[in-house]
């Protein structure tokens, strides 16, 4: 079987726990902020302490896990009727999961630092320690480029149907598929030690494709990565490294824009809190992951990403949730 019964239950009774705790949710969110109302498609006209820590929890929780945290940070506050937090938020709370990420792998990143700086002295260019870190540099400039051509050609990205509820739930059907085919056919023989330089440019790719919402930059990865037969949790070890970068940049970015721009509604408050909320679940969610990933196999990830899409497309057809 695909997905054995234990799982299959966990899956049903996780969304069932998410159904039962949204309307406590809801109102407490809305007890705090009465001025939110369920229809608002734009930024949270003011964010409270409460939505910034458990925003941060939904971050941090689904950065790192193959479901895409872009979708659950619009899709989960529009449930509870808070509003979409938007695109600038969303980019400065990923600060925390880049804090985690590189809490974690310090000793990796340090290892990988000196022993690329000791190859570049030494002209010895087949160390596994450069060959890593040209893939990582290798590895960001795709999303880095694609990044770039959207904020020229697509100003308004926030608000274009590409962030649409409907196409998030669309493309996390089609990303569970392919997540469900490359676990069926991906080899998974190769381990940390067999990494080269073509991993970090095919994974980068693939990183691309999580600016499209829904895709989920750890979900794309790590589905390239076994498709080009690496071990799974080689393929999550390597995804989190090749985010580092990527992850930095957008949030700096928006936090530049945001400092220019003045803070406006969002508040510097709720800002901290949802940071250091990411950054705790974050470290979290990669401990897990990696453990998981040494015994268990993906399918728990496709079933959810499939039941998600689907639930959502309902929702909209059903008229209990917009596609904004």
């Amino acid at each position: 079987m695909f997905l054995s019964q234990r799982q299959l239950f966990k899956v049903v009774g996780a969304g069932a726990v998410s159904a039962f705790l949204a309307f406590p949710l809801k109102v407490l969110g809305e007890n705090l902020s009465p001025e939110i109302t369920s229809t608002a498609t734009t930024a949270t006209p003011q964010m409270n302490i409460f939505q910034a820590v458990v925003l941060g929890f939904v971050q941090g929780l689904t950065e790192f896990l193959p479901i895409s945290s872009t979708a659950h940070l619009k899709v989960v506050p529009v449930a509870l009727g808070w509003g979409d937090p938007g695109v600038a938020f969303t980019a400065i709370i990923q600060l925390g999961s880049i804090a985690a990420v590189l809490w974690y792998f310090w000793g990796d990143l340090t290892q990988v630092t000196t022993g690329t700086l000791r190859a570049i002295r030494e002209s010895d260019y087949q160390s596994q320690d450069f060959r890593m870190a040209l893939g990582i540099a290798l590895g960001t400039l795709p999303i880095v480029f694609f990044g770039l051509l959207i904020k020229k050609f697509i100003p308004d990205f926030d608000n274009s149907p590409m962030r649409s509820t409907a196409t998030i739930a669309s493309v996390s059907i089609v990303m569970a598929l392919l997540m469900g085919l490359a676990e069926k056919i991906g080899q998974r023989k190769r381990d940390f030690e067999a990494l080269g330089t073509k991993d970090g440019v095919g994974m980068g790719l693939a990183q691309a494709l999580a600016l499209i919402p829904g895709v989920s930059r750890s979900g794309s990865t790590l589905t390239a990565g076994m498709f080009m037969g690496l071990e799974r949790a080689t393929a999550a070890r390597f995804s989190f490294l090749l985010g580092i970068p990527a992850i930095t940049l957008a949030g700096l970015v928006e936090l530049v824009g945001l400092l220019q721009e003045g803070l406006g509604d969002a508040g510097i408050a709720p800002l901290i809190v949802g940071v250091i909320s990411s950054a705790i679940f974050s470290y979290g969610a990669i401990a897990w992951m990696l453990d998981y990933l040494k015994k268990q196999g993906l399918w728990i990830f496709v079933w959810y990403r499939l039941i998600f899409g689907v639930v959502i497309l309902a929702a909209i057809a059903a008229g209990f949730l917009s596609n904004s």
